[in-house]
């Protein structure tokens, strides 16, 4: 159970120094929580904003090791990636499975090039795979990609993968840390460090809440902040070198006609040589990404018109019936934190991860994906315990029931299964709530009784924490999401004791959030009605 109250409270309170204090509330920050109370180490994070509020719910929403790593080489990171797919699936079922992939071909020589490099994949996976590659015939292509485009089509090959919720295994990792005994806290910023001898010994932080400050001690201080990682080894070395170089992916949601069959759509090759996904999720088809370079930090990338001309313009090669722009629910836009190198496009920068230890012992985490953001956390841990002092434990994720895994066939409402076993607890709520069956839009998924949970139990504190990463609404259709927002204020508001006046604010600031959700030709935020 994770109550802001109470965490601010133990944060504020502590008499004695953590063992490890992790900033950024990401990926990688909430792995290395895992873990780290998983050993059994006292365990505090801190997160600026909401959990996984940046990159870390904008992703392709994709497990996976990476089939366009093979063209660059990179074995290792395939194998890694591989593996922990498989860790994954395993260990999350209600919230990543496996999903077939197809890469239509339009040359015989196309089919035995993927055959071949997919042949590879087939074998990196060893007895982890989720299925073998196989060429398929014409016929075969058009029953798995019904919308495909037919012309001069050869046939095509088939590989599996595995797809999952981005943030919602956030959170899930964040109720998991939080039951294992850490402290989590989101929307309280780090604004200093603190130092003895030299040495970091914690954080300066500000409850965005309340507006009080206060200092809390670790004997190890991780800064997890993604693309803000620079910002933080700045307060330890004002002159360091830049260490990330950010890159925008930006992605498209459509309706599930333009995909209608079970099978995701790969695009081996763009213009840019990247690899473009068309995949069916949650009733809906997220297409992307790009890779635009050159991006400055920040908590609302806003997709370019020219990024969302590229998607549709390379997707509609591919479909009989290619999308315009009215047909687009939803897009967003994401910034990689990728190590940067001197003379290299960002496309072909390594998504492997870095870490870094300082002079005075701050460690910084940076790059990677979520596919192996379990393996970067045990590197993280195990190098903590060597720069804090601390005695060596084992790592226990790699067999680590998350938060909430049960089968998912014993999951009584499937609209409810990224919830697992906390889904009768949703049902219980709606059972006694008068309108908690009620749907927060007929566009949507989604009944006012989640709400209630995600702020007694999953620390949700605004109308975008709910409708952007508690439940995916701003993804599946900004629209939709929009018109919902006074519901939800007032869900919330009900819950936290707020007042009129908290409401209209809630509304006006995710108007504004949620237009950059919107294609740049809609209407206004406020004069959007579905």
């Amino acid at each position: 159970m994770m109550i802001r109250d109470e965490s601010l409270a133990r944060l504020r309170d502590a008499a004695e120094p953590f063992d490890v204090l992790i900033v950024g509330g990401g990926a990688t920050g909430l792995g290395a929580a895992v873990d780290a109370s998983g050993r059994g180490y006292r365990v505090a994070l801190v997160e600026q904003a909401d959990f996984a509020a940046g990159t870390s719910s904008c992703s392709t929403k994709l497990v996976h090791g990476g089939v366009r790593y093979l063209r660059q080489g990179n074995i290792s990171l395939v194998r890694s990636a591989l593996r922990e797919r498989a860790l994954l699936l395993k260990n999350a079922p209600h919230l990543a499975s496996s999903l077939r992939f197809v890469i239509p071909c339009y040359s015989y020589w196309e089919i035995l090039y993927y055959r071949f490099g997919l042949g590879l994949y087939d074998r990196l996976s060893g007895s982890l795979s989720l299925g073998r590659s196989r060429v398929l015939t014409r016929e075969e292509t058009i029953e798995c990609l019904p919308t495909i485009e037919t012309a001069r089509l050869c046939g095509g090959v088939v590989y599996y993968d595995g797809q999952f919720d981005d943030s919602r295994l956030a959170m899930t990792l964040a109720q998991t840390a939080s039951e294992q005994g850490a402290c989590l806290i989101n929307y309280c910023r780090c604004i200093g460090l603190l130092k003895e001898a030299g040495r970091v010994s914690g954080v300066l932080l500000r409850d965005l809440e309340g507006g009080t400050e206060f200092g809390v001690r670790a004997k190890a201080v991780v800064n997890a902040t993604g693309i803000f990682v620079d910002t933080m080894r700045s307060f330890e070395e004002p002159s360091s070198k830049s260490l990330v170089s950010a890159s925008q992916g930006v992605h498209l949601v459509l309706p599930r006609r333009f995909l209608p069959g079970g099978a995701a759509l790969m695009i081996p090759r763009t213009e840019d040589g990247r690899v473009l996904f068309a995949i069916p999720w949650k009733d809906r088809v997220v297409v992307g990404t790009t890779d635009t370079a050159g991006v400055l930090p920040t908590m609302t990338p806003r997709a370019q018109e020219a990024e969302i001309e590229f998607l549709l313009t390379h997707l509609g090669k591919y479909l009989a019936h290619a999308p315009v722009e009215s047909d687009v629910l939803s897009l967003f836009a994401g910034l990689r934190p990728l190590v940067a190198q001197d003379g290299e496009s960002t496309a072909s920068l390594s998504r492997a991860h870095t870490i870094m230890v300082s002079k005075g012992k701050l460690l910084t985490v940076t790059g990677g994906k979520w596919t192996t953001y379990r393996k970067m956390a045990e590197e993280v841990i195990d190098t903590v315990e060597k720069i804090a002092g601390l005695p060596h434990r084992r790592c226990p994720t790699e067999n680590l029931a998350l938060h909430g895994t049960i089968p998912v066939s014993r999951i009584a409402d499937p609209l409810l299964k990224v919830y697992g076993s906390d889904a009768g607890r949703i049902l219980e709520i709606a059972e006694y709530n008068e309108e908690g069956e009620e749907l927060l839009h007929r566009d949507l998924p989604y009944i006012k009784a989640e709400v209630i949970w995600h702020v007694r139990y999953e620390m949700a504190r605004t109308v975008e924490d709910v409708l952007a990463r508690r439940t995916r609404a701003l993804v599946l259709d900004a629209g939709a999401a929009i018109a919902s927002a006074q519901t939800v204020a007032g869900i919330i508001a009900k819950e936290l004791q707020r007042d009129s006046g908290w409401i209209e604010q809630q509304v006006r600031q995710f108007n504004a959030y949620a237009a950059n959700w919107l294609m740049p030709k809609r209407l206004a935020p406020e004069l959007v009605e579905r």
